[in-house]
């Protein structure tokens, strides 16, 4: 049946940033499609939670923070997840920040943490999990780009070069390690409401975005999951380096009205 090549039963799957935001729901998404999810985060008491969402739709977690500005955090959360699991089969790097600064005006500090985050955290994160996938012969890591990755946006300079070098790291990571088995990919969502951007998006940037966004709406953080889902599915077993966009046609777009 088509439907089993998107069952996730029996994957374990590790989301950075798996606690808010994107992270959550597609956390929540993988265990919905059967996986066993282990979201991590900062903040214990929203892995706490989520955790316990993960429970109730029937599956097994484990309650692990991690900051992936902090390699060691993340070779605990690794040695954790293969002493009670087994393996780790599906990373999702979703773990980000962004800040509205004018370039003139941003420091070097903020332009190194959105860079160690964004990127850094990325790559920190890939090498961490992907090593063993490696070793193993196979394994999922699916990233997350974003609009910024293909253009530019106003004043969020650190932002969009930290997510265009996520794509090309994407890429490349996904030639790399394509013969041991291991895809790689990013979803790459368009404009999403979420804690990270709703400052900006409450602004006149907000309407700029919904005028150049063809189905005229944000999108739902649910209708992620289902792009996630498939790039860590059997379905996508010969899918690697490319970058799923989920944007309600804003790339495809020129002029809409």
């Amino acid at each position: 049946m088509a439907s089993a090549l998107f069952d996730l039963s029996g994957r374990v799957a590790v989301v950075t940033g798996g606690t808010s935001g994107i992270g959550r729901t597609l956390a929540l998404g993988l265990a919905d499609a059967g996986a066993d999810v282990v979201a991590v985060g900062r903040r214990e008491a929203l892995v706490r939670e989520v955790a316990g969402a993960i429970e109730a739709r029937g599956r097994r977690t484990a309650r692990l923070t991690a900051d992936v500005t902090d390699q060691g955090s993340l070779e605990r959360v690794r040695d954790a997840c293969v002493e009670q699991f087994g393996r780790v089969d599906v990373l999702v790097c979703a773990a980000g920040v962004t800040r509205r600064t004018g370039t003139l005006e941003m420091t070097d500090a903020e332009w190194d943490q959105i860079l160690a985050t964004n990127l850094t955290g990325t790559l920190r994160a890939c090498r961490v999990f992907g090593a063993a996938m490696v070793a193993r012969g196979g394994g999922r890591i699916i990233t997350v780009a974003s609009l910024s990755s293909f253009v530019g946006f106003f004043e969020v300079a650190a932002y969009t070069a930290s997510k265009s070098a996520v794509a090309g790291l994407t890429r490349a990571l996904a030639v790399e390690w394509a013969q041991a088995g291991v895809t790689v990919n990013a979803i790459v969502p368009g404009v999403f409401k979420t804690d990270l951007n709703q400052q900006l998006l409450d602004s006149g940037r907000g309407q700029e975005l919904l005028l150049r966004t063809p189905m005229r709406r944000f999108g739902r953080l649910e209708e992620l999951v289902g792009a996630t889902v498939f790039l860590a599915s059997d379905a996508a077993s010969f899918v690697t380096g490319q970058l799923l966009v989920v944007d309600g046609g804003f790339l495809a777009s020129g002029v809409n009205q």
